[in-house]
C-alpha cells in the first residue's frame, strides 16, 4: 500500500506542481517542530472522541494538534472499545511528537478490532511514552477542576464519558464549555432537506440529554454544516501528495478504513477526495466562528435521537446552521493540516 501510494503521490505532485504538492523532508520536519510546542496553545482543551470508527476523528485530531490556538490537555476515547481507541490515540500522538498529552481510557475497557486496526498494528498502550489514565472519566474531572482557566471540552462522538463525569462531579460545568459535533436541525446528511437522527445523538441520546442539561455553554455543529465538508480538487491533492509524516499517516488511515466503512461508496477514490469531515468543524468552532452562520436555538434531544427545536422545553444551544463560505473553510482546513 505504501509503495503504491508513494507512486501516486509523485504522479500527482507532477500534475499539480511540486511547489504546491510536495515539501522536502527537511521542511516537513521543521513543520513538526513548529507545531509541537504545547506552550504555544492558548485555549486549554480536552478531546473526547470515538476515534477509530469514522476516520474523520483522525482528521480532527491532527487538525487540533496543528492549531496554535489550542493546548491539548487530555485525549479520551469515548463510546466503547476504549482500549482500541486509546491505542490509536497513543500511536498518533507519539507519531506527531505529542506524547506530552495524557490519554484517558473510557468507561468500556474493550479492545475489539476497529476500522483502523490495520494501521494500528500491534501498538499497545504500554508502548506510549506518555501518561495513560486508566480511569479516563476521572482524568476529565481532574483536568477541568485543576485548570486555572475554563476548559473547552471538545466532544466529537457519543458522550457516555461526559455524562458519567457530570454524574460524579456536576461542578465541572462551572469551569468548562462544551463544543461538539451533534445533531441535525434543519437538514440531514449531504444536505438532505429533512433532519434525521444523527449518529452521535441516536446511538446514546440519554447521555447527550444529560450533557445539554448541565449549566455550561454549549455550541454544536450539526449535519446542517459539518455534513457538507469534503476535500477534493487542489485542496485534497496537496494533502495527498504531501511528504509530511503526519499527513502520510492520515492518508494511510483513510485507505485502510474505507473498505470496512459500509456506508461509504466503495468506488470512492482515496487519491481524489476525502470522506465527509464532520468533526473538523467542531475543532474550528472551538477557535473561531467567522465562516459560520450561528443561531441560538432552543434544542431538545428526543429519546429516539433527534435534536428538535422546542421553544418551551428546549435549552439554548449555539448552533452552526449554515456556512457563510464553505469553500473558504475547506481552504483553511487544508492550510491548517499542511502546517
Amino acid at each position: 500500500m505504501k509503495t503504491r501510494r508513494r507512486f501516486c503521490k509523485y504522479a500527482l505532485g507532477t500534475a499539480i506542481g511540486l511547489a504546491a504538492g510536495c515539501r522536502s523532508g527537511t521542511e516537513a520536519k521543521t513543520v513538526v517542530r513548529q507545531t509541537n510546542d504545547p506552550k504555544e496553545g492558548v485555549v486549554p482543551v480536552i478531546l473526547d472522541t470515538d476515534i477509530g470508527d469514522d476516520v474523520d476523528d483522525t482528521w480532527a485530531l491532527l487538525m487540533l494538534l496543528r492549531m496554535r490556538q489550542f493546548d491539548l490537555k487530555l485525549a479520551v476515547g469515548d463510546f466503547g472499545n476504549a482500549i482500541y481507541r486509546g491505542r490509536l490515540l497513543a500511536k498518533l500522538l507519539e507519531l506527531t511528537g505529542r506524547s506530552d498529552v495524557p490519554i484517558g481510557i473510557g468507561v468500556d475497557k474493550a479492545d475489539e478490532p476497529g476500522g483502523q486496526s490495520d494501521w494500528l498494528g500491534n501498538y499497545q498502550l504500554q508502548d506510549y511514552p506518555g501518561t495513560v489514565h486508566e480511569d479516563g472519566v476521572q482524568a476529565i474531572i481532574d483536568t477541568i477542576n485543576g485548570s486555572p482557566e475554563p476548559v473547552t471540552l471538545l466532544c466529537i462522538g457519543p458522550v457516555p464519558n461526559i455524562a458519567e463525569a457530570l454524574r460524579r462531579d456536576p461542578s465541572i460545568a462551572d469551569n468548562a464549555r462544551m463544543v461538539g459535533m451533534f445533531g441535525s436541525i434543519f437538514s440531514g446528511y449531504d444536505g438532505a432537506p429533512e433532519p434525521v437522527a444523527e449518529w452521535n445523538v441516536r446511538i446514546d441520546p440519554r447521555s447527550l440529554q444529560k450533557v445539554f442539561a448541565a449549566p455550561w455553554d454549549c455550541s454544536i455543529t450539526p449535519l446542517d454544516t459539518c455534513g457538507l465538508v469534503r476535500l477534493s480538487g487542489s485542496n485534497y491533492q496537496e494533502i495527498h501528495a504531501s511528504d509530511d509524516p503526519w499527513l502520510e499517516a492520515l492518508i494511510d488511515n483513510y485507505e485502510v478504513w474505507l473498505p470496512g466503512a459500509t456506508y461509504m461508496d466503495p468506488s470512492t477514490d482515496t487519491s481524489k477526495i476525502s470522506s465527509t469531515l464532520f468533526d473538523t468543524v467542531a475543532v474550528y468552532m472551538a477557535a473561531e466562528l467567522d465562516l459560520l452562520e450561528m443561531q441560538d436555538v432552543p434544542l431538545r434531544v428526543t429519546d429516539d435521537g433527534y435534536t428538535v427545536v422546542d421553544e418551551v422545553n428546549g435549552r439554548i444551544v449555539h448552533c452552526a446552521t449554515g456556512w457563510k463560505d464553505l469553500n473558504a473553510y475547506e481552504s483553511k482546513l487544508t492550510q491548517i493540516l499542511l502546517g
